[in-house]
């Protein structure tokens, strides 16, 4: 009785102080015989705020922990629960009773309060109930209550004490109980699925932003006051500091652009390329990251495709970096420099900022007639060109931002780690990984303006204190081969991405460090990222497993008979490309997938439990005498016969065979004999043993730091 008066009470006092917004835009219902609710779990608070505001009158399942807790006795009375220990297999036996019942039943499926502020362990319990009952399956997301002072979050992670609260209903879902040959192996498969549907729903429960809008959001969560972007100018920025620079430098830049322009940049990684970058987005202009390693033809090919008028640089750089005659040939272009903008500030921008945008920078940033849109043109980026000349990669605010909540959904950076990155920011990877994503997440963030100074970066994340390091196989191989055994003490998290993972890379820093590399997979139309391997998804030998909100299809491919090529669909592909013969007019994607779909190009095979096996580009495949013959397989060969050294197989025409291979080596005495062996031993085909070796010095690289295949295909041609 005393329960039923106090219901309606507690629910207005519970929306006056949190601003419960409850939400169910799928118009889920909750009718269903056997049903089972479950939510993530934040705080003490999140029972009761499902109690309150849930359209039914639910049993909640609680962890005889948690339930010990002295002032929580008090909440569990408001509600009807049950206390079970997620360690005791009976307990799960009452949940099942409790479901067939017809009762409601809410559950945690992390059994824990989260201390990540992310998704934590999904026990198996759960799941196994939900496909044992045949029960209908509610995903609920509650957001906001973990940063209470009710939540289990400690150190460095922002407090209040009454943060807005939403509670997101998704689609009613079922879990068939999973295919398999013992009880142990499907309750595994039914405990995976539903970490699936969580992260599902921590994904699908974003909000629709631009990326000034996300920025906001993080620098009221974190507070102005927290320093989040260090350089190598040693200057600490905090989101204060980047919210004037960001509304400062785009004010500037909107002075001698027009609304919808795409805006060059040539900068370094440093705070000011950040500030710029998010600064012009916001006054509606589209910074265009231009790749300084393409060289004055690459620069000019890009400007053409995305019809670029105007180019921001600084002298500095320019002269620093030996750019200057590079960049002053390119034709049909305005050069602005950064140095030229600082003396350009005049006393009504100094009063703007002072009296208005300080005070209220959203609305400062909302700038223009029309509103931004998520769907609008966030940034361009440029593909390297293998394919002739560059093309314009144009991201939206939704792909970026989607991208990003895709890879919160399933890896937990938070406020207690660093990220190192001298990923080039014009990198997809370095852009959306290595600096927005920390950015929007309130993980402080060095960035280093290059990613060769293969001995400065490993004493930088030593003395800087970063858990969090984002690179390629070859500079992590760099960085493993001159870093000091405790340099990287302090990293919990390395992500490998733009090319292959070298096995001798993987070996050598889990030897010398400990650390254990997660590879992961992407491509700039895509934002970056497509799959990454992560602590609660691992399987060694792939890419991880594809990121929630990710649709995919594989397309056969004649002659070789595993997996085919990978075609993607999602929030987080492209716009659309920016195209050299067509400059300035955005061609949607499209794929034998259908209209919206990306190729990636990409021959893969995806197991049954959903991880990515990259069988490598089908570009990168060379017929002889019929049969298709991989290239990566080439060079796995070649790594297996002389693992300390670099390799890079091409292919060039063979008048009797179609095609014939060419290996590129550093190792002078690399043979034919050893590779026969290599195979043989590893079960490969010998007709993937080169006959042509050819010892080089290095390696040709890009300046992403994958190696430059087009070069190598050249030189083979003339081998």
């Amino acid at each position: 009785m005393l329960r039923t008066l106090l219901h309606p009470l507690l629910r207005l006092v519970a929306q006056l102080l949190f601003r419960v917004e409850f939400r169910n835009p799928h118009n889920t219902s909750f009718d269903a015989r056997k049903l089972l609710i479950v939510a993530n779990h934040e705080s003490f608070l999140d029972g009761l705020l499902l109690g309150l505001f849930l359209p039914v009158n639910p049993v909640f399942v609680v962890n005889t922990q948690i339930a010990k807790v002295r002032w929580f006795k008090l909440v569990l009375g408001l509600v009807d629960h049950l206390t079970v220990d997620p360690a005791n297999p009976m307990a799960m036996k009452t949940i099942l009773k409790l479901v067939e019942s017809g009762r409601p039943v809410v559950i945690f499926p992390e059994g824990r309060i989260t201390v990540t502020s992310a998704l934590m362990k999904v026990y198996e319990g759960p799941a196994f109930v939900a496909a044992k009952t045949d029960a209908t399956v509610v995903p609920v997301r509650l957001d906001g209550p973990a940063r209470s002072y009710f939540s289990r979050l400690t150190g460095q992670h922002p407090r209040h004490l009454f943060p807005k609260v939403v509670i997101s209903v998704q689609p009613a879902t079922a879990l068939p109980m999973p295919v398999a040959p013992t009880a142990k192996l499907r309750r595994y498969k039914a405990g995976e699925t539903l970490r699936r549907i969580m992260q599902e729903m921590l994904f699908a429960t974003r909000a629709p932003q631009t990326l000034f809008d996300a920025f906001m959001e993080a620098s009221d969560n974190f507070g102005r006051q927290r320093r989040m972007v260090e350089d190598v100018k040693q200057v600490e920025y905090s989101y204060g500091d980047l919210q004037r620079m960001i509304l400062m430098l785009g004010r500037l830049a909107s002075k001698f652009t027009a609304p919808g322009e795409r805006v060059g940049l040539l900068l370094p990684n440093l705070a000011p390329t950040l500030g710029l970058l998010v600064g012009l987005s916001a006054f509606r202009r589209v910074p265009a990251m231009l790749n300084y390693t393409a060289g004055t033809e690459g620069m000019q090919n890009a400007c053409i495709a995305a019809d670029i008028k105007t180019l921001i640089t600084s002298r500095a750089f320019l002269e620093q970096g030996k750019l200057v005659e590079k960049v002053q040939a390119i034709q049909n272009i305005r050069i602005v420099y950064l140095e030229d903008l600082r003396e350009q500030v005049t006393l009504a921008d100094k009063l703007w900022w002072i009296g208005y945008a300080r005070w209220f920078p959203r609305a400062a940033g909302n700038h223009g007639d029309h509103p931004r849109s998520p769907e609008d043109s966030a940034v361009v980026l440029f593909t390297s060109g293998s394919e002739g000349k560059p093309k314009g990669v144009v991201l939206s605010h939704r792909a970026i931002l989607a991208n990003i909540a895709q890879i919160r959904a399933i890896v937990d950076f938070n406020v207690e780690d660093k990220v190192l990155n001298a990923l080039p920011i014009f990198h997809s990877f370095g852009l959306t990984a290595g600096c927005l994503l920390p950015l929007m997440t309130g993980t402080r963030l060095f960035l280093y303006p290059s990613p060769l100074h293969y001995r400065v970066i490993p004493e930088l994340a030593y003395d800087r204190g970063c858990s969090i390091l984002f690179g390629t196989s070859t500079f992590l191989g760099h960085y493993g081969k001159f870093a000091h055994p405790y340099d990287f003490f302090r990293l919990r998290y390395v992500v490998a991405g733009a090319e292959k993972l070298s096995a001798a890379v993987k070996e050598l820093w889990f030897e010398k460090f400990g650390v254990r590399i997660f590879e992961g997979y992407g491509a700039t139309e895509t934002a970056p990222v497509l799959a990454v391997n992560n602590p609660m998804a691992y399987r060694s030998g792939t890419v991880g497993q594809l990121l929630p909100g990710i649709a995919h299809k594989l397309i056969p491919v004649p002659g070789i008979d595993r997996g085919g090529i990978l075609h993607v669909h999602g929030p987080n592909v492209m716009s659309g490309y920016y195209r050299f013969e067509n400059p300035g007019v955005i061609e949607p994607p499209k794929s034998d997938a259908g209209e919206g779909w990306y190729d990636t190009g990409d021959v893969v095979d995806v197991d049954e439990d959903g991880f990515v096996h990259i069988l490598g580009r089908v570009k990168r495949f060379a017929k002889i005498a019929g049969e298709m013959i991989s290239l990566e397989v080439v060079e796995k060969i070649a790594a297996s016969a002389s693992p300390a050294k670099q390799h890079a197989a091409s292919s060039q025409p063979d008048a009797s065979k179609g095609e014939a291979l060419v290996l590129f080596t550093t190792d002078k005495e690399l043979g034919r004999d050893r590779l026969q062996a290599a195979a043989k031993a590893s079960g490969l085909p010998e007709l993937a043993v080169p006959r042509k070796i050819v010892v080089v010095e290095a390696l040709p690289l890009l300046g992403t730091g994958k190696t430059d295949y087009v070069t190598l295909k050249k030189m083979a041609e003339n081998a």
